[in-house]
Parts: C-alpha cells; structure tokens; sequence
C-alpha cells in the first residue's frame, strides 16, 4: 500500500432541506452502506472499492476487528510503527518512508496522526496526486469537508483525470457540502474520462439518484 485519498457554499446560504430531499439523501446513503460513504486512497485501484471502505461498511466489517481497548490499540500502532519511523530516521527525505506511517495511522482510524504524515511527504513531493487525495480523504474522516474538497481540487490540478479524486469529490460534495450537482459533475467527468473504470454502472446509479435529488429540490414538499 503505497502512494507516489466545490463549489464553496457561504455560511448561512443553504435553504432548508425539505422531506423529499431528506429522503433522497438518506437512500442515496443506503445506497453506499454506510452513514458517511467510503473514500478510495489516492493510490488505490479502481477495482478495490470494496477493500477503501469506510469504518462500519460491509466490506470492513468483514476485516478482523480492532481492538476496543484504546491501550491495546496504541500499544499495536506503537509496535507497527517502530520500522517505519526507523526508516524515516534513517532516510528523511524519502517520500514513501514517510507515507508509512501515514497508511498505518489511517488503516487504525486515526486520522489526525495520519494527516500529520501526510502533510511531511507532501513537503518533499507537493505535486503528488496519491498523497494530496490520501489527505483529503484523512480530512473528510475527521469531519472538514471543505479541506477534503480543497485537496481533492489541488490532486485534479495535478492529474485531472485521476479516477479516486473524482469519486471522492463526489462523495464529498453531495454528503458534506449537500451539493449533488456538484457531485454529478466530479462523476460525470470520472466515467468522461475513465471509459473503462470497473463500477461504471455503481457511479451511475450515484449520479441516477443525484439528479432525483436535484428535481427532489426542484419541487419542495
């Protein structure tokens, strides 16, 4: 697992949702299987959209769980990590090195520590589209949607045709932003420009239930 993971809205400027459009957003959620919607790595493979799964999902569920004790929990990530901080020691300025650590913080849920490594590797690579979409993906977990969408925005400038970015985008504008026309066209461009991504027709159903929310909002209840 190695790298090389909007429309901005005012304060104040959403309309109240109505019940159609809670509606709309609640089965486009169902849709997803879980509650915040999963975000690819930024080094993922398409057809590995079932292993980026966000916590509580499917496909995690099908992982081996993690401890609950938070003791245990750090006592594992303090031992996984002991190899990889040698290797940052031992070579700082190599990107994947430092991305490490990054990847195990994020696979333990603990997003904040990854953004920390993150944000290092892309001092040295600043033009890495993996790692700026990684990023963006630890900052949506954490709850800043606005961040998640800048990063997300910078991996496009780099790779505009990046596949991950363009399904994160999505995700993020619609269930962080509440935003679905923004969400259609990150996806529309992602099957524009990815003629053969594997869950074409899983992306196509997103944008079907979109543009039902687009009319949803088109005629208030």
């Amino acid at each position: 697992m190695t790298m090389t993971k909007a429309a901005q809205i005012s304060p104040g400027s959403e309309a109240p949702w109505t019940s159609t459009q809670a509606y709309l957003l609640a089965a486009f959620c169902l849709v997803l299987g879980v509650t915040l919607g999963y975000l690819f790595r930024g080094s993922a493979a398409p057809d590995a959209t079932t292993a980026s799964a966000a916590p509580g999902s499917a496909s995690a569920a099908t992982q081996d769980p993690a401890p609950q004790d938070p003791a245990q929990m750090t006592a594992m990530l303090d031992k996984a990590t002991v190899p990889l901080l040698a290797a940052i020691r031992n070579n700082p300025n190599d990107l994947e090195s430092i991305v490490g650590p990054g990847n195990v913080y994020y696979d333990a849920q603990q997003y904040p520590q990854a953004i920390h490594y993150y944000e290092q590797a892309l001092q040295l690579q600043p033009e890495n589209a993996d790692v700026t979409t990684d990023l963006g993906t630890a900052y949506w977990y954490t709850g800043d949607a606005d961040k998640a969408i800048a990063q997300f925005k910078q991996s496009l400038k780099i790779r505009p045709n990046h596949a991950g970015t363009l399904f994160n985008l999505g995700i993020v504008e619609w269930q962080g932003k509440m935003d679905p026309s923004a969400a259609v066209t990150a996806w529309e461009q992602l099957l524009k420009t990815n003629p053969d991504y594997p869950q074409k027709q899983q992306i196509e159903g997103f944008i079907a239930k979109a543009k039902q929310h687009l009319k949803g909002s088109a005629h208030p209840s």
